[in-house]
C-alpha cells in the first residue's frame, strides 16, 4: 500500500443557497443524510467518535465506517472513511473533509477525500461525490431529493 501522501484525491465543489449551519445539519444529521444519501450518518459528531453509513433499508449494516477526526461547527468535518471489513486496517483508510464556508447569503461546500487506495477508489469517488452533493443541494434548495436515489444516477 502507497503511503497516504502519495495516493489519489478527489475535489468536489459546490454553492448552495443555504446557511452554513443548515449544511451542517444536512451533513450530520441521520434522517436528513438519509432522504438525500439513502444511508444514515449515524454519530455524536465528537473528535474521536465512531461515526457510521448506516442504510436505510432497515437492516442496521453500515456500508462505510471511520472516526471523527475533526468536528468544528459549522465550518469543517474531517472523518476517516472505511469499509467495514477494514476497519481495524487504518493504513487502508480513506479522508473526507467537509469545508463550508459562509459567502454574503450563500455557501461554497468543498469536499476532499483524500487518500484513495487507488484509480479505482479515485473513479468511484469522482462518480458519487457529484451525484451525492447535487442530491443534497436539491434538497437543501427545494425542500426534496431528487428523483433518484444517487447510486443510480448516470456515472453514479
Amino acid at each position: 500500500m502507497r503511503a497516504p501522501s502519495d495516493r489519489p484525491s478527489h475535489v468536489y465543489v459546490t454553492y448552495l443557497a443555504s446557511t452554513a449551519e443548515a449544511v451542517w445539519d444536512a451533513l450530520t444529521d441521520a434522517d436528513v443524510t438519509a432522504a438525500y444519501w439513502g444511508h444514515g450518518n449515524v454519530s455524536d459528531w465528537r473528535p474521536g467518535s465512531r461515526w457510521e453509513h448506516v442504510r436505510t433499508d432497515g437492516s442496521g449494516i453500515a456500508d462505510v465506517v471511520g472516526t471523527v477526526v475533526v468536528s468544528d461547527r459549522p465550518t469543517r468535518l474531517v472523518l476517516t472513511w472505511s469499509p467495514p471489513e477494514d476497519e481495524a486496517r487504518p493504513a487502508r483508510h480513506s479522508r473526507v473533509t467537509f469545508d463550508v464556508r459562509p459567502h454574503h447569503d450563500i455557501v461554497r461546500l468543498t469536499v476532499t477525500h483524500e487518500h484513495l487506495a487507488d484509480a479505482r477508489e479515485l473513479a468511484a469517488a469522482s462518480r458519487g461525490w457529484p451525484a451525492v452533493l447535487s442530491n443534497l443541494k436539491s434538497l437543501i434548495e427545494t425542500g426534496r431529493p431528487l428523483p433518484q436515489d444517487p447510486r443510480l444516477m448516470p456515472g453514479g
